[in-house]
């Protein structure tokens, strides 16, 4: 690469890529038996020998190992002795995964989720509410430790009622509101119900990860509008690497992704060939600072968009920059009538034509066919008669936007379901005689 900068960056990599790779294949069983079976030598030339040479580690294969090495599987780089945190993954894609951590590579988490902190703007002067129950998903727990250690003052909102949440960010003027934005919608509707007055609020950021709504503009509009003009900073990451991505502090749909820990590929998904500038394809990572349970080449089955260049942002970071964060998941993707539809491009249109307070979109399948309908409930106090306006003017903006005839049903206000954690408003269906995914 021509950049200095990014030479460095390609250095750091190496080296921290050369000494993991060494100490997997003598210490840690699951990559070890797996070079081994195809012949792979721990060498590591550059980043491109590595690339062309290490096979991907894929979710199945870590449910296997589990499944026959329970109950933590073998992908332990140092006797259980060394291990102090345990983790899961939710199981919406499969089996839940189990997660080790020793004290160092915990600390490399935190050390993430400082960044993602920093670049939000969040100080030692914030008040930080966390509004989700803590149970054995990581984000959560790095999220909050990670506060402690820059200085905020940490408000959990475990075993709370979403009004008791509500009222709770209030009456102690947390100023800082992390959760999914689903949920920060929900928690603004809650007050509304309540007649909870948000404009009392002191609340001037909003860090959410979860879903893709962080990076949508329509979705980031309607919960700093809902949140009385607080600010709302995306990130993401996952149980299996851990916090991954920061948003950029000067364009608000940008990720950026901490390459100093993580060596990042984008690839196309069927062929695994590199995408080119500007196209959608998987992110792969490798951990380069998690040593007691690390990922080399991991498909996380998470879409992104490549730059169409590499070069230093307009904030002064040299990170990778993913334009409008995750996309979606490659598990989530359908092909309707030959386009390909994004659940974040569906919520987008639903968020710009506003009305709605929660939707559900249903894909069914019709012999080699799939069809996609949207349920919407309406905002509170809207008449019938403007409901209907309001999904006819969805169906008219899916048409023109995914150029796609999309049914759009209306339901009562409050039929459909809420989250607390990651939004489920997709599902699968099937017509008679077939089954149901």
């Amino acid at each position: 690469m021509a950049s200095g900068e990014l030479t460095s960056l390609e250095h750091h990599q190496t080296s921290r890529l050369r000494g993991l790779v060494a100490l997997l294949a003598e210490s840690n069983a699951f990559y070890r038996e797996r070079w081994a079976k195809a012949g792979i030598s721990a060498q590591v030339a550059d980043l491109a020998d590595f690339k062309a040479r290490f096979p991907f580690t894929r979710k199945h294969d870590l449910v296997a190992n589990q499944a026959e090495n329970p109950p933590y599987g073998t992908n332990l780089t140092f006797p259980l002795q060394r291990y102090t945190r345990c983790h899961g993954t939710s199981g919406s894609t499969g089996r839940p995964l189990r997660w080790l951590d020793t004290p160092d590579s915990w600390q490399w988490m935190l050390n993430h989720w400082r960044r993602v902190y920093e670049a939000a703007g969040v100080t030692s002067a914030d008040r930080v509410f966390f509004a989700f129950s803590f149970g054995p998903f990581l984000g959560f727990w790095t999220a909050f430790d990670a506060a402690q250690q820059l200085g905020c003052l940490c408000l959990p909102g475990g075993g709370l009622t979403s009004l008791a949440r509500v009222r709770s960010i209030l009456d102690q003027k947390a100023t800082v509101l992390c959760c999914t934005p689903t949920y920060a919608l929900h928690l603004a509707e809650v007050a509304a119900l309540e007649g909870v007055d948000l404009r009392a609020s002191s609340v001037r950021r909003i860090l959410v990860a979860g879903e893709p709504g962080g990076s949508i503009p329509a979705t980031r509009r309607r919960l700093e509008q809902a949140w009385q003009g607080a600010t709302v900073h995306d990130h993401h990451g996952m149980t299996e690497v851990g916090p991954v991505s920061y948003q950029c502090p000067k364009h608000p749909a940008v990720l950026h992704v901490i390459e100093t820990s993580y060596l990042a590929e984008i690839l196309e998904v069927r062929t695994a060939h590199a995408t080119g500038p500007g196209e959608v394809g998987e992110l792969i990572l490798t951990t380069l600072g998690r040593e007691g349970s690390p990922l080399i080449r991991y498909r996380t089955g998470d879409l992104v968009r490549a730059p169409q260049q590499r070069g230093c942002c307009d904030c002064g970071s040299w990170d990778l920059a993913l334009a409008g964060g995750i996309l979606g998941r490659t598990d989530d993707m359908v092909v309707i009538r030959g386009v390909n539809v994004f659940p974040a491009a569906v919520d987008e249109v639903i968020r710009e034509t506003g009305g709605v307070a929660e939707y559900r979109a249903e894909v069914q399948s019709n012999g080699a066919l799939l069809e996609l309908k949207v349920t919407i409930e309406p905002e509170t106090g809207i008449a019938a008669e403007d409901a209907e306006a309001t999904a006819r003017r969805l169906e008219s903006a899916f048409q023109t936007r995914l150029a796609l005839r999309i049914p759009v049903l209306v339901v009562e206000t409050g039929s459909l379901p809420r989250f607390e954690m990651k939004a489920r408003r997709w599902i699968q269906t099937s017509t008679p005689g077939e089954t149901s995914s």
